[in-house]
């Protein structure tokens, strides 16, 4: 935990999240940030976390283990995915719109965050797709 004072004057309590169950930083940056109640979570790629390789093959499959591993970052600070407020979204083919729609609709009912979703000429690792979210719950 990190805490340090804004120009104001108030303490601002950081706190770095590592989940076990999802893959670890591949750089200098942190898995996610939790600042009071909001949680900034950095991009998933598909990586299996147990095996470290990244997931290959339909891309169905890429994007339940991107969600998987976002998933266990949320629980790892005490969230879930009704706590998401905003996702960005990286695909490598537009093309994988509506297969990404159809996974993504499984983790997101009633409670759609805000989401912005570009195509990238390429993402980490040659990955297909990658993930990036704020969420923020009430104490």
């Amino acid at each position: 935990m990190i805490c340090c004072k804004n120009n104001s004057g108030s303490v601002l309590i950081k706190k770095i999240i590592h989940s076990p169950k999802a893959p670890v930083a591949a750089g200098p940056y942190s898995q996610a940030v939790l600042l009071h109640n909001t949680l900034y979570v950095s991009g998933q790629i598909p990586l299996n976390p147990l095996k470290g390789e990244l997931v290959t093959g339909a891309f169905q499959n890429q994007v339940q283990q991107v969600m998987r591993n976002l998933q266990h970052v949320l629980n790892e600070a005490g969230m879930d995915f009704t706590d998401v407020l905003r996702t960005t979204v990286y695909l490598t083919k537009i093309k994988h719109y509506n297969i990404f729609n159809d996974v993504y609709s499984t983790y997101f009912t009633d409670h759609y965050p805000a989401r912005s979703l570009v195509e990238v000429a390429a993402l980490p690792g040659k990955a297909a797709v990658m993930i990036d979210l704020i969420a923020s719950k009430e104490n």
